[in-house]
């Protein structure tokens, strides 16, 4: 700017100083050129209005134009007047008077010249900031006056020339610059030249440095910014300024967690401000700021989307359907806003790809589709292959996968070679019609049909499935009421497979169904006889006129019921029989048979029955004897007529099919029996089996020899105890004897007789065990024995033998010896004469004698284990 200023002011001045002057002025209706008008003073006010018009000579004509003829500013060309301020040079100037075109001048033009004094200005003290980098040293003016001619020079304070427009942006320090301005003079006015000082006072601006937008993935990215340092955004810079944004908790906080910014505040572009604050005293830079934008994006999770396409159309509307897509989101929330979708399209005869621009609204993004792209029959898949932000920065990797859409356009139905038959049936039967549709796609169908012939229906429908070029339908029997021929006729078919659309197209298909009549039921009647339960039942039918071969269903009632039984015979006759299942007939009393339906089974025409019945009676079968299985002893020599239940209405067999029974003198044995029971109808009951059972106890056995101890007190328990059934022996004193309780104790060399008493079947055994006890089994190391040291035979029952007690189970050959003081022998005993009852039974004719009272001797021979002979003293005192 300031160099065209300087080009234009180097134009003025080649103007002034080189442009000819007319040496003779003629004016005639323009006026004359005046001589020269001199403004030495141009700064006064006075001449920012200059009328030219009255400084022409002569008599001009008003009403012309001016031109300036140095082609500089301050004229008004219409009015004339001049503002001499606007021109920025000392010097002369001309300016040229072409008068109106009525006044018929031929010289129509007169000048006037007006010579302007240098004016230097009025020099001032200028402050600036260096953030500027340039300053215009003109602009260090006095703005409260004109300012300066622009054609002079500036010196520094030392004679240096500089441009007028300095550098100051290097400056790092307040720092003060003076310089002269001096302009050339204007020799018409003044012969010197004009300076003025001007001064200029640079202040330094803060700095506040680079700053770096930060552009991350809120969703993913945040785990390394939980205390992100705002001052690592910023590069160069004043320190010391203040920070604010959302998160800071001061202005010297300058720490921001963006995690916690993100769960806190969303997605977003978030704003923090550096300000820096001029140095105090300096109001001439402004406080400074700079901002950090930090952008975080929210991943878009577009699982769960889908895509609706609308809408699916027939054949016949292809020339003339739209089509348009919905997208709606998943269980993520999509933002409101413009995004870009990119789709496919693959069909019969297409594989497009496009994109569209439009804006999610509240989870929704609707679109159209180029109706080109569906000129054909068949299936279209549209796939969303890609969603994206339109503003966004990129930053998060979106959660994408491609989702589809079927747009099915449908063919018309076709009938074209379409066959219709179908197999006779019987009146008010529903009619199977067979359908060969070699033009029509497999799916369910809806037809219309006509019925005409022997029956007539009109406008009737149907749906029918479509598979591999074959469909069938069901004429209801209510349309089939009478025998003949029915023609039917399929006039329409609409695609139902799918809800819609519902394709449908004309058709002309024709086809006969055959109609047999059914069977007489008129005549029928059935008869049935009395019977015993479980004996074959015959029902006899009749009336059934000219049928060959027939099938009649029935059921039972009453005292037994069935479920509906068919049976199928040859008719002769008009007739036929069958006999009811035994299963049917379970139960006892009055039954009736009624005939529900009879089938030509020729034609398998079916008629139903009415009031085809019989009753007759099932006679009860006794029921099998309530026997339970008998037991006998074999002494107890049982037969039949042992045998219960009893009486003439009762038989038994030794066989379950045995027919004939057995004598009641039949001996029993062990084995199986059966009785049946016949009542007074005749009927015989079921078997009964029992089984016999004989038992035969045998006679005890020894496990080991009948010895005992006699010093122990053996008991006839004890002699149980070596039998093999110590349980349940029993003994007895003798054959026919006494039954000898368990605790009678035994007896030396008795003899006892065993019988085994069965605990189970409580039968006492036949034969018996001879048994022989000995008490002389004795230990001799288990026992001892008491020799007395004397006696008194005196009769009073106490003590009035000499007996070593027991000795004789111990020692049973032992020998007892006494003898007097004298040596001679008094009494020898043993186990036959163990007492000595105190007479003298060894001496010669005193034998009998009665012993003194005194001392004896005894010598006791053990005879046993090689023991020697004991010997001791006993006293004998009467």
């Amino acid at each position: 700017m300031a160099k065209n200023y300087f080009s234009y002011l180097h134009f003025v001045l080649f103007f002034i100083f080189f442009t000819p002057l007319s040496s003779k002025l003629y004016a005639q209706c323009a006026g004359d050129d005046n001589v020269n008008e001199l403004i030495c003073d141009v700064a006064n006010p006075i001449y920012q209005s200059v009328n030219l018009f009255s400084l022409l000579g002569g008599s001009p004509v008003p009403g012309g134009t001016w031109t300036d003829d140095n082609n500089l500013q301050g004229l008004n060309p219409s009015t004339g007047i001049l503002n001499a301020q606007f021109i920025l040079s000392g010097g002369e100037y001309h300016y040229t008077y072409t008068a109106p075109a009525t006044s018929g001048c031929t010289d129509n033009k007169a000048v006037v010249t007006i010579t302007i004094g240098a004016y230097v200005g009025v020099g001032s003290q200028a402050t600036v900031c260096n953030e500027n980098q340039k300053f215009n040293l003109f602009t260090a003016f006095d703005s409260k006056v004109m300012g300066p001619h622009v054609n002079g020079k500036f010196t520094t304070s030392t004679g240096l020339p500089v441009d007028p427009i300095i550098d100051i942006g290097n400056y790092t320090v307040k720092t003060t610059l003076d310089f002269i301005y001096t302009v050339p003079p204007v020799l018409a006015c003044s012969p010197n030249s004009k300076s003025t000082n001007v001064q200029v006072t640079i202040y330094i601006a803060p700095k506040i440095g680079q700053p770096q937008d930060l552009e991350l993935c809120g969703t993913t990215d945040l785990a390394g910014y939980t205390d992100l340092d705002l001052f690592d955004q910023l590069s160069g810079g004043d320190k010391g300024g203040t920070w604010t944004g959302i998160g800071l908790t001061s202005p010297t906080d300058h720490n921001i967690n963006l995690q916690e910014l993100f769960d806190t505040s969303g997605p977003g572009t978030y704003s923090y401000t550096y300000t820096v604050l001029a140095v105090p005293g300096n109001s001439i830079c402004a406080n400074k700021d700079v901002t950090v934008r930090i952008s975080l994006e929210k991943r878009l999770d577009f699982s769960g989307s889908k895509i609706e396409v609308s809408k699916d159309i027939c054949e016949s509307e292809i020339a003339t359907a739209t089509y348009s897509a919905k997208i709606t989101q998943g269980p993520d929330n999509i933002p409101n806003g413009t995004y870009d979708v990119n789709f496919s399209v693959v069909g019969p005869g297409v594989s497009a790809s496009e994109n569209v621009r439009a804006n999610f609204i509240n989870g929704q993004f609707n679109f159209g589709i180029r109706s080109s792209y569906f000129r054909q029959v068949g299936q279209y898949t549209i796939t969303v292959t890609s969603i994206s932000p339109t503003t966004g920065k990129g930053k998060c990797v979106n959660i994408f996968s491609p989702f589809s859409n079927v747009l099915n356009i449908y063919p018309l139905p076709l009938l074209t070679n379409a066959t219709l038959t179908s197999l006779p049936i019987c009146q008010n039967d529903a009619g199977l019609i067979q359908l060969t549709t070699p033009q029509l796609i497999d799916g369910t169908y809806r037809i219309w049909y006509n019925i005409n012939g022997d029956n007539l229906a009109l406008g009737e429908t149907a749906v029918i499935q479509s598979v591999g070029g074959k469909a069938s339908f069901t004429i209801p029997g209510n349309l089939n009421i009478r025998s003949g021929l029915s023609v039917i006729t399929i006039y329409s078919i609409t695609n139902i497979t799918n809800p819609s659309p519902q394709c449908t197209n004309r058709a002309n298909v024709a086809g006969n169904l055959y109609i047999n009549p059914l069977p007489n039921a008129a005549t029928v009647t059935a008869a049935v006889k009395d019977f015993c339960l479980n004996a074959p039942v015959t029902v006899e039918v009749s009336g059934l006129g000219n049928l060959t071969n027939a099938s009649i269903s029935y059921a039972l009632s009453e005292s037994n019921i069935s479920a509906v039984q068919t049976i199928t015979k040859a008719v002769t006759n008009g007739k036929l029989d069958f006999i009811i299942p035994a299963e049917l007939l379970l139960n006892t009393g009055s039954t009736k048979i009624t005939l529900l339906n009879l089938t030509n089974t020729v034609t398998n025409c079916v008629v139903n029955l009415i009031n085809v019945t019989d009753d007759f009676i099932i006679n009860p079968i006794p029921p099998a004897p309530i026997v339970i299985d008998q037991k006998f002893c074999k002494v107890d020599e049982a037969v039949i007529a042992n045998l219960e239940p009893n009486g003439t209405q009762y038989k038994w067999y030794n066989s379950a099919t045995a027919t004939t029974p057995l004598a009641f003198d039949y001996v029993l044995k062990t084995e199986d029996y059966y009785v049946r029971e016949t009542s007074a109808q005749g009927c015989t009951s079921e078997p009964a089996k029992i089984s016999v059972l004989i038992y035969d106890t045998p006679a005890p056995e020894m496990n080991e020899a009948a010895d005992f101890c006699g010093l122990a007190n053996p008991k006839i328990s004890d002699l149980s105890n070596k039998t093999n059934v110590p349980s349940t022996v029993a003994w007895y004193d003798a054959v026919d004897g006494n039954l000898l309780p368990s605790t009678t104790l035994l007896v030396h060399n008795a003899i006892y007789y065993g019988y085994d008493l069965n605990e189970t079947t409580r039968c006492m055994s036949e034969s018996y065990k001879e048994v022989k006890v000995s008490l002389q089994d004795c230990e001799v190391a288990q026992y001892d024995f008491f020799i007395p040291d004397g006696f008194s035979p005196n009769g009073d029952g106490v003590n009035d033998s000499f007996v070593i007690k027991d000795i004789e189970f111990l020692y049973p050959n032992y020998v007892l010896e006494i003898y007097n003081r004298y040596g001679n022998g008094m009494y020898k005993g043993d186990n036959s004469k163990p007492a000595w009852d105190g007479k003298n039974y060894e001496k010669s004719g005193i034998a009998g004698g009665i012993a003194p009272n005194g001392v004896y001797f005894y010598v006791l021979h053990f005879n046993k284990d090689n023991r020697p002979p004991k010997q001791g003293r006993l006293y004998l005192n009467r």
